[in-house]
């Protein structure tokens, strides 16, 4: 009799038969004498829709809600069937006897095979390969230790409640917050998620902290002195400080400006200073060994990759190169009993790692190693990533990139601290003090493994004696401004949902909270895609910004008060639950009778939510149909009889009260930008009244509402060539450029003729572009600096001058500063 083994992917299929030894490849599987091995490509089932279940529940209505299954069946998924149906066959083989689950060895790949198990009508008895490593060794040790059905039970538990609570709440407040929101479903969905709404709320609610960010001015002096060494800057220490008492406060700023002007003509009036240093040495341990969520926020500050992009690569490292261990994991530890393995992988490693690695066998760096890095009781599922002992891979720039994040990170980890002397250099003028710091590395320690050297320093001239008197060349004052918070990147949002919506930088707390954390380190990545396919989100460089429909939803929601899908601590508390599932802590039957009750207050919140007893107020807007004050609610500015509305969020933009005072008294407003289509292609237009004050959209001559191209360009007035025509970029060949009322675009001579893409809105970020500008960008392919751009997100207005890159699209080209601008703001960003 034979065992059949099914993989979670072709590929582990492939790396399970060659150590199994003889196995014959016959159509998508293999087989020798004593094995069959297959796989799945990921998931094959899911569980029914609501349609599914009953006809009824194909409509989107309040009174179907809540849908709370007494049992969860499967069904295939339609595009993987015939995968499902070999599967199938292969259970049913008369030569096999027992079936062994080897999909990835976590809460999702045990679901995966239970549920193929299950729809299949499999009896056979079922066994556990539990691997955390591929290579080959790895898989053999594997075999040999394989686990029962009884030493898995509880984390198959905790894969269903996992897979049925994302259910429930997904359908069923998905339904009943979008019939809330926008009555039936018609074109908008509401999407909201057991985990990615609360994530959602972080970042809706940080950019609402950004918007009404109020700049408070103050003053910092910095001074230049000369001592016989050389020279040196100082930066002014308030005496009154205290650490914490004012928020934003810090020791070198001057909040008044009379004070700080007194400071400086006291200081300049002195022109000399009692000079003085403190040393001290500091020492800094290495960081510990990767998680997957530490990894994924440091590529994405290192390289700027998004999560999902960290695990895509770290994946090939396991599964195609098997460089690397079990990259899904959130452990940072290794077994008590994993110091040989260690130091063979040491052995192992190759250049350019190889000297360190070498350093580290021969000063006994890994017997010293403590609980730090050797703690079972850290160990979960998975125990860190480190790398195997099999390298030498021909790898992708990608690929590298995060190998030698891993390999360096696991040999420093063993290393010594590094040592520092830090000189803390106090210059007196007077009773006015200066501050600088200086910093050498003395012992290089782990920071050897990143070439850095001892000597490297940040170093100021010596003192010739003790107390030397330095003489003042220069006080500056500089007038600064407080900023506003930063928006999330996909960083620190990993390192948010870790702990629960607390930025969690400190190693030892983050180990404490990650329990309770959003989402798990498989689950993060694939969360914040969703969110960005939902239109919930926008990825802008390295920022996560949340749209229009993000901050609708959310304060929706807020006006529910359903703070089950708004606060990541609660949300948090749901995963912690699942945890102590997979411990044996908590039941399967007492998890999902509190997401049931959870959802049904979703629902029932959501069915009893009644605008108009919502707090509104009215506004000093006059009904443009009989003069009386507008309401203000919670979605919209309306009149009394609620003959005249204008709903807040129009083409995706929101609209501002100041916009809606416009559109009123003068019958329209804009051109404005900042529209989104619902392919998020941003667009710019005019809003009118209509002879029935309805609020409609006017591009150029057209006062429609469809979103197709919106200029008029057959009438709109030429004003020379296409701007891409010089540079043979122009798909119409020899386009000429035309002014409508909203932007300049690019008209093809011939309706037939491929269309050109130019097109420059005539707004751009509180700036109207002038034709002198336009001509400019046309003949010289740059604009003259423009000094009134307002950022969208600091409100402030800064300079930059529009030029046509490689490609023919428009960027900024900023000013470039001086080296001594540069390290001015470097040093201002570090205070």
């Amino acid at each position: 009799m034979k065992k059949l083994i099914i993989a979670e992917k072709p590929s582990v299929a492939s790396d399970i038969a060659k150590v199994l030894g003889k196995a014959k490849k016959i159509d998508d599987y293999y087989e020798n004498d004593e094995y069959v091995v297959s796989s799945a490509l990921g998931h094959l089932v899911e569980l029914n829709m609501p349609a599914d279940i009953d006809k009824k529940f194909a409509r989107w209505t309040l009174s179907n809600l809540p849908i709370i299954p007494e049992t969860f069946k499967l069904k295939p998924i339609e595009k993987t069937k015939a995968k499902l149906a070999t599967l199938k066959k292969l259970m049913a083989r008369k030569d096999v006897d027992l079936v062994i689950n080897a999909c990835d060895a976590g809460r999702e790949g045990e679901l995966i095979f239970t549920y193929i198990y299950e729809i299949t009508g499999c009896k056979l008895p079922r066994e556990r390969l539990w691997v955390s490593s591929m290579t080959p060794s790895a898989i053999t040790e594997a075999f040999k230790n394989l686990k029962t059905q009884d030493d898995m039970a509880s984390l198959q538990d905790a894969a269903r409640c996992r897979s049925e609570s994302d259910w429930l709440v997904g359908i069923n407040g998905t339904r009943a917050i979008t019939s809330r929101m926008y009555g039936s479903r018609g074109k908008n969905l509401a999407s909201v998620g057991r985990v990615q709404t609360p994530t959602l709320a972080m970042i809706v609610e940080r950019e609402r902290e950004i918007q009404s960010f109020k700049p408070k001015r103050f003053w910092r002096i910095t001074a230049n002195f000369k001592i016989e060494n050389g020279e040196y800057e100082g930066i002014y220490q308030r005496p009154d400080f205290k650490q914490g008492a004012k928020e934003n406060d810090k020791a070198e700023r001057i909040w008044e400006h009379p004070e700080a002007e007194r400071v400086l003509t006291e200081v300049r009036k002195i022109a000399s200073a009692k000079v003085s240093d403190k040393k001290t040495q500091s020492r800094q341990t290495a960081p510990r060994l990767y998680d997957l969520t530490t990894l994924q926020r440091e590529a994405n500050n290192k390289f700027s990759f998004p999560a999902n992009k960290t695990l895509s690569v770290a994946q090939a490292l396991y599964e195609k190169h098997k460089m690397i261990t079990y990259p899904r994991t959130d452990s940072r530890a290794l077994p008590d009993d994993y110091r040989e393995v260690v130091a063979r992988t040491l052995g192992a490693i190759d250049e350019p790692y190889s000297g360190h690695a070498k350093k580290a066998i021969n000063e006994d760096y890994v017997k010293k190693a403590g609980k730090r890095i050797f703690d079972s009781a850290q160990v979960s599922d998975h125990f860190a990533i480190i790398p195997t002992d099999i390298s030498g891979k021909k790898l992708t720039d990608d690929e590298f990139k995060i190998y030698d994040m891993i390999a360096r990170r696991f040999i420093a980890a063993f290393y010594p601290e590094a040592v520092f002397d830090v000189t803390t250099r106090i210059s007196a003028v007077g009773s006015n003090i200066f501050k600088t710091e200086g910093k050498v590395l003395r012992i290089a320690g782990w920071l050897d493994v990143y070439n850095k050297e001892s000597g490297e320093k940040e170093i100021l001239p010596p003192l010739s004696s003790e107390k030397e008197q330095a003489a003042l060349l220069e006080a500056k004052l500089k007038e600064e401004a407080t900023k506003p918070p930063a928006r999330y990147t996909e960083a620190t949002l990993l390192s948010a949902m870790e702990g629960a919506g607390k930025l969690v930088e400190d190693e030892e707390l983050a180990d404490a909270m990650k329990d309770k954390g959003l989402g798990t380190p498989a689950t993060r990545a694939q969360i914040i895609e969703n969110l960005i396919a939902h239109k919930l989100l926008e990825r802008e460089k390295r920022e996560l910004i949340p749209t229009v429909r993000a901050d609708s939803l959310i304060k929706f929601l807020n006006v529910l008060s359903i703070d089950a899908l708004t606060s990541p601590s609660m949300t948090g508390e749901w995963e912690h639950k699942l945890r102590l599932i997979e411990r044996n802590n908590l039941s399967r039957k007492d998890f999902m009778k509190g997401i049931a009750d959870m959802t049904t207050q979703i629902v029932e919140k959501a069915r009893n939510f009644v605008e108009e007893e919502l707090d509104t107020h009215e506004i000093e807007i006059p009904s443009p149909i009989d003069g009386s004050k507008l309401v203000e609610t919670f979605r919209s500015y309306k009149s009394k009889d609620g003959k005249f509305i204008v709903y807040k969020t129009v083409g995706n933009r929101k609209i501002t009260e100041d916009e809606v005072r416009e559109l009123v008294t003068k019958g329209k407003v804009g051109p404005l930008d900042g529209f989104k289509s619902k392919m998020g292609r941003p667009y710019s237009a005019t809003l009118k009244l209509d002879e029935n004050f309805a609020v409609k959209f006017q591009f150029g001559d057209r006062p429609d509402g469809v979103e197709r191209k919106p200029e008029n360009l057959e009438d709109a007035p030429a004003i020379g060539k296409c701007p891409k025509s010089a540079m043979g970029l122009c798909a119409c060949k020899d386009g000429e450029l035309v002014e409508t009322e909203t932007a300049y675009v690019c008209r093809c001579p011939k309706a037939s003729e491929k269309k050109c893409s130019f097109r420059l809105g005539k707004n751009m970020l509180s700036h109207a572009i002038t034709r002198a500008e336009i001509e400019s960008l046309t003949t010289t392919g740059k604009t003259p600096v423009i000094e009134d751009f307002v950022s969208k997100r600091t409100k402030k207005k800064f300079s930059a001058a529009l030029v046509l890159d490689a490609r023919g699209s428009i960027s900024f080209e900023f000013a470039k500063r001086s080296p001594r601008d540069a390290k001015a703001k470097t040093a201002a960003k570090q205070q």
